[in-house]
């Protein structure tokens, strides 16, 4: 009999697991779900799919769980949960829409309402409070918009949505290419949105040599600092500069510092996060990465970064200089700073519950890689029985803490 790519992977991952258990003579105990998107069935216009998997807290080793549930709607592409871990939303591309799920106990996922969008969602963000959902959109255009939550609940735009522009080039068409929330406590306040994007005029690789259809600089990050009402207000100095091709941004646990990939220079661009939102490059920046950087995550320690190279099929980490946010590479257990996926990493995650595990889906692989996080030296090794296979062309991961395992944010 002949076994599919898919079954294969199933079936070493099934057996390195059930080894595993029997050699430890432990049972399994679930420290966190594992929520990918999946673009499904195959034929077009067919929903996509969410899978659950739980989480081993020894191995870190995946194994499916519950039901696997549509997306509901066409090519999701983008995950979001509000920070008690009780909702999720998924923006389907290709329906043009988000569908909101509650979460139960058990990792299951109850599909509660979809709501509707005028143009095509790329990322999405939710703030502390779970009050505001964030959703940029656009693939000729660039748009912002903040829409109220109740109860997880997505209801009507709570400003006016916000078109990415630049004053100088404003008919340069601007795509957007993700969108970040800081954190927000009693002690750190968070009251700030940023969007990667990049000017489509400017950046055009296939041109002819010496064609120039924008002067204008490629790559940028708007900021915004979050008022009363949700007011989003922008700094005099935004956007700012983000090299040739910003991909994905993220932030520490204390807001000081924003880093950004820049997947067509295959740099990491760090800055300073000032008051009211100003940026300042951190002096001795940009910081080198593998081929074509896609995706970026922090550990909820603030202490390392670690992000996806599409061309290499690798997961970079760097150290986190906590005085001055300056990331160093780091070599991991294998001798080398890259630690290998399968095919086409799109999007990491990290565990919430121990801060211990990564995980990243691989759409052309169709699997997840799940790596060891060492918490000292912040060196990654391959969890047991990894790749973990999914439904086709995986886009979006998100993790989150099972039962009474509380979740990391320790701000350094």
């Amino acid at each position: 009999m002949k076994f599919s790519k898919s079954s294969q992977l199933f079936l070493v991952s099934s057996i390195g697991l059930l080894v595993a258990t029997l050699l430890t003579a432990c049972s399994i105990t679930t420290i966190d779900f594992v929520f990918v998107a999946t673009a499904a069935g195959w034929q077009s216009g067919t929903d996509g799919n969410i899978q659950t998997y739980a989480v081993d807290s020894q191995s870190g080793a995946l194994r499916p769980v519950t039901t696997t549930v549509s997306s509901g709607g066409v090519r999701p592409v983008a995950m979001a949960t509000t920070s008690d871990y009780a909702n999720l939303y998924v923006a389907n591309a290709g329906s043009n829409s988000i569908t909101h799920f509650s979460i139960g106990l058990s990792g299951s996922l109850t599909a509660k309402d979809t709501f509707p969008l005028g143009d095509v969602p790329v990322a999405l963000a939710v703030n502390t409070a779970g009050t505001y959902l964030y959703v940029v959109t656009g693939t000729t255009s660039a748009t912002l918009t903040e829409y109220s939550l109740s109860s997880g609940t997505i209801g009507s735009a709570a400003t006016p949505s916000i078109a990415l522009t630049l004053s100088n080039y404003p008919t340069d068409i601007i795509i957007p290419t993700g969108v970040f929330v800081l954190a927000n406590s009693s002690t750190i306040p968070g009251d700030g949105v940023f969007v990667s994007a990049y000017d489509q005029s400017a950046y055009n690789p296939g041109a002819p040599a010496g064609t120039v259809f924008s002067t204008a600089n490629p790559g940028w990050v708007f900021a915004f600092t979050v008022g009363s009402g949700g007011a989003l207000t922008a700094p005099a100095t935004s956007p700012y500069q983000a090299g040739v091709k910003p991909s994905a941004l993220v932030a520490e646990p204390t807001n000081r510092f924003l880093y950004v990939t820049d997947y067509a220079s295959s740099q990491l661009i760090g800055y300073t996060i000032m008051n009211g939102n100003v940026l300042n490059f951190l002096a001795n920046g940009p910081f080198k990465t593998g081929n074509e950087p896609n995706a970026i995550v922090i550990d909820p320690r603030g202490k390392f970064i670690y992000l996806t190279n599409a061309l290499d099929n690798t997961v970079s980490g760097y150290d986190i200089n906590l005085t001055t946010g300056t990331p160093t590479v780091m070599v991991g257990s294998t001798g080398s700073q890259l630690n290998a996926t399968d095919s086409l990493p799109v999007a990491i995650a990290i565990d919430p519950a121990l801060g211990r595990f990564i995980y990243t889906a691989n759409y052309l692989g169709g699997t997840i890689s799940g790596f060891r996080l060492e918490p000292t030296a912040g060196s990654l090794s391959e969890t047991q029985a990894a790749p973990y296979p999914t439904d086709q062309e995986p886009t979006a991961i998100v993790v989150i803490p099972h039962g009474n395992h509380a979740s990391q944010a320790i701000a350094p």
